[in-house]
């Protein structure tokens, strides 16, 4: 039986131009570069402009997702956007992205997993290719500046703006593309990370907005340790799924909150750091743009190869997380 692989044809990224330093968070709420840098291994982070919204930046990676694919608009199959902070609650991001880019074919709809969302729009643009799609893209957008208090130091230093963008088609080569995709949640710990108002629970209000509960809360401690328990456990995962060991990795494309989970993770497999693409002293967390935004460096950056194995993880409120391998 003759199996169709998907694999990434183009790759493209966005990140709003302007740029808050951590010296700028110092004059904001009670922080240090250096507390931050020690913590989290940001320096920078991207902001939206005024008037700029979340399918703007998501157009902006999918032209240049586009261009490297030699894929027009009009011959998407479906557009595919994980994000949780999208224009507007109803309709979709991914219309939006259809209408600015002219798709006219192109089903589209949005998905939720958080920082796991990319993963999550790759696995189902592999389920689409494999039942007979020819282009699939997938978008990973947030604009989460909007959703963070500025006053709590905790969560408003993490979290940037921008967009990662993949066109997925097929190949008949058994030896690339992507081989297997694993994903998890656990609805028991969804309060570790939350923006709790705004839904049918806490819908909008005055209250709501005074107690702000239509911005991120996070325990930070919590989902740490739950990120360093559940990562390397996938990370197994797939590796076992496709014979390999973490000696067989070329190269790992993660999902990228905090530098710590990215260490403690890799070093938990087995995996050195320098295989991992690392942006988020950059961009800092920038949610389910993360991923796609990482393999398009990296894929510029012309450290992936025709047949390296790729290993990817991401993680996200939910809690979501999964991981992936990839023959490029």
């Amino acid at each position: 039986m003759h199996l169709t692989y998907s694999h990434i044809l183009g790759t493209g990224m966005y990140a709003p131009a302007r740029i808050l330093t951590n010296h700028d968070l110092e004059k904001m709420v009670a922080t240090s570069d250096s507390w931050i840098t020690e913590r989290t291994g940001i320096k920078t982070r991207r902001i939206a402009a005024e008037g700029e919204v979340t399918s703007d930046m998501a157009v902006a990676a999918a032209r240049q997702a586009l261009d490297m694919a030699g894929t027009k608009p009009e011959d998407l199959d479906a557009i595919i956007v994980a994000t949780i902070s999208p224009d507007m609650p109803m309709p979709s991001c991914a219309v939006m992205v259809q209408a600015k880019l002219g798709a006219k074919r192109a089903f589209a709809f949005d998905l939720s997993a958080a920082c796991a969302g990319s993963l999550y729009g790759l696995n189902i643009a592999d389920k689409f290719i494999r039942g007979g799609a020819q282009r699939v893209l997938v978008i990973g957008a947030e604009l989460l500046s909007r959703l963070v208090d500025w006053e709590d130091r905790n969560t408003c230093v993490l979290f940037g703006d921008a967009a990662g963008a993949m066109v997925v088609g097929p190949t008949p080569d058994a030896n690339r593309g992507l081989l297997s995709v694993h994903l998890h949640s656990d609805g028991t710990s969804a309060g570790l990370l939350a923006i709790p108002g705004g839904g049918s629970k806490h819908p909008q209000s005055q209250e709501v907005l005074a107690q702000k509960l239509n911005k991120i809360a996070m325990s930070g401690r919590e989902v740490y340790k739950y990120a360093v328990s559940v990562l390397p456990e996938t990370l197994q995962e797939a590796l076992k799924a496709n014979g390999m060991t973490a000696g067989d990795v070329d190269h790992v494309v993660s999902h990228q909150a905090n530098i710590r989970i990215v260490e403690s993770v890799l070093g938990k497999v087995g995996i050195p750091m320098e295989k991992c693409w690392i942006n988020l002293d950059r961009y800092g967390n920038t949610s389910s743009a993360s991923l796609p935004i990482s393999l398009d460096e990296a894929s510029r950056a012309g450290r992936l190869k025709e047949g390296d194995v790729v290993l990817m993880m991401a993680i996200g409120a939910g809690i979501a997380w999964g991981s992936a391998v990839m023959r490029w």
